[in-house]
């Protein structure tokens, strides 16, 4: 999943919910049960997410929405096998940069 998003040093969390296509709660959600999100949250609890929370959403949405783990199986996943994880993720995300930047050129054909 390709996540478009300013260049910022933080993000609301109706921005990343809208940029990730799911609800504010689940963003809230993740945030309780993986120990990798920290957001900041002001003096009115506003979450307020670093360009390294996106990046940590990014593999946790991958786990979860397209690989099918449970919450438990991602957890363990990341705590065993992260850095091979992260890996596979960053090729992953090349490579649809890729194919997203070849379908632009094939319109514009």
């Amino acid at each position: 999943m390709h996540v478009e998003l300013p260049e910022k040093r933080y993000y609301g969390i109706g921005e990343v919910a809208k940029a990730f296509g799911v609800n504010t709660s689940l963003i809230r959600f993740w945030e309780k049960e993986f120990d990798v999100l920290q957001p900041k949250k002001n003096a009115k609890g506003n979450r307020k997410f670093t360009p390294q929370d996106i990046k940590n959403l990014q593999l946790i949405y991958y786990l979860v929405k397209e690989r099918g783990f449970t919450l438990e199986g991602a957890k363990t996943h990341l705590k065993e096998e992260k850095q091979k994880t992260l890996s596979k993720f960053e090729v992953i995300q090349k490579l649809q940069k890729v194919k997203a930047e070849l379908l632009k050129i094939k319109e514009q054909l």
